[in-house]
Parts: structure tokens; C-alpha cells; sequence
């Protein structure tokens, strides 16, 4: 058990399955990787970023945390947005969060886990933002749903402000910044209505994302 041979054996078979469909395809893969889009999501097991998109490996650059938060000081996450961009030069940042997250449920009940804790401050920032739109949803789960949604807004504001996506579109470079959601119970991805290109296109689009048609 101390060298879980079973995952072993998992992963033979998986490289024998790609191999099969294209004996070239790990060759290739191995000289190169350019993606088009940097995937910013929940590290929840139930959230596979490259199959809930259907894409293979090297089609798509990912970075993942507890709520898929998006923090000014998290230099691990800057990090990775910067050699997304300046390196692999990705056209497409994807915020993704999905319905039924613990974190977000913990922030939103105030419920204590831990250290955890300390990075859930962040999601509880933003239930404390839109406390008034979240008081006025009388059922819990419709409530927990939606902060999720508004999680996700918010982490999308806090990619466009960074100074490395600020940077990128001052030099013309295109870059644009997305907010989905998943749905676990169905596996399909919602669009949040916050599709971001530009600095000027900032205020009004985060304004039509809160309150939706």
C-alpha cells in the first residue's frame, strides 16, 4: 500500500489508451506547450478542469486553490497568471467556480475549519460585499448558489486588476478574462455574463454581471 501500486497500474493503462488513439501523441506533447487558455479553478476532486472542457493535456494551463480565490498577495497564483501570459502567451483567463463548494458554503454559514480559515476570509469578503443581495434569497442552497456565482464575479475583478493583466492590455497585448460556473450535478458550465477584454469594459460589464438581466 506504501507505493499505491494500484495508481500505477491506473496510469499504465491511461498511457496505453493515448498511445493507442496516437503513438506520437506523448512525443510531441513533451517538445512543446502552448495553450490558449489559463484555468483558475476549485481544487475539489469532482472538478477535473481538462475533462469538464474536453481538452488533452497541454491544451490548457492550470492553476488551482480552496474557492478558486484570486488574491493580490497570493504569489503563487500571480505567478502563474504572469507565465500564462508573458511566457505561453494564453489568450483566454477562465475564472471557474462550481455550485456546491465547501469553502463557499463555510464562508457563508461562518462555520470554522481550521487554517483554512484564514483563506476563506476572502470568500467571506465577498459575502459581507453583497450581504443585502444574499440576505434577500430566503432558501440556503438558492443563497449558497449564488455566492458561488458572486465568488466567482469577484475573483474575475481581482485577475483584471492585477498589474500583470493590466500590464498585458496597456502594451495591446489580447487578453480576455471570463466567469463560469459547474455544475457538478449535470457536468455542464454556466456563463456568469462577465466576459472582460479591456480596462474600459470593467465597471459596466462586473455592474451587468451582479444583477443580471
Amino acid at each position: 500500500m506504501r507505493a499505491l501500486n494500484y495508481l500505477f497500474k491506473k496510469n499504465r493503462n491511461w498511457a496505453e489508451s493515448i498511445k493507442a488513439d496516437d503513438p506520437e501523441f506523448f512525443r510531441k506533447l513533451s517538445q512543446q506547450q502552448s495553450p490558449s487558455y489559463l484555468w483558475i479553478g476549485c481544487s475539489d476532486s469532482r472538478v477535473p478542469a481538462n475533462q469538464i472542457v474536453g481538452l488533452l493535456p497541454g491544451e490548457l494551463f492550470v492553476h488551482r486553490n480552496v474557492a478558486n480565490v484570486v488574491v493580490h498577495t497570493d504569489l503563487n497564483c500571480l505567478s502563474t497568471v504572469q507565465f500564462a501570459i508573458d511566457v505561453l502567451k494564453v489568450k483566454h483567463i477562465i475564472v471557474c467556480g462550481h455550485y456546491g463548494c465547501t469553502g463557499v458554503r463555510a464562508a457563508l454559514r461562518g462555520e470554522r475549519l481550521g487554517l483554512i480559515d484564514n483563506w476563506l476570509r476572502h470568500v467571506q469578503d465577498v459575502r459581507l460585499k453583497h450581504e443585502a443581495q444574499l440576505i434577500a434569497i430566503s432558501n440556503e442552497e438558492q443563497r449558497w448558489d449564488r455566492l458561488c456565482e458572486l465568488n466567482v464575479i469577484e475573483q474575475v475583478m481581482n485577475v483584471c486588476q492585477t498589474t500583470v493583466v493590466q500590464d498585458s492590455w496597456e502594451r495591446g497585448q489580447e487578453i480576455t478574462v471570463h466567469g463560469w460556473i459547474y455544475k457538478v450535478q449535470d457536468g455542464l458550465l454556466r456563463d456568469l455574463n462577465i466576459c472582460i477584454t479591456k480596462p474600459k469594459e470593467i465597471s459596466i460589464v462586473y455592474q451587468s454581471a451582479l444583477y443580471p438581466g
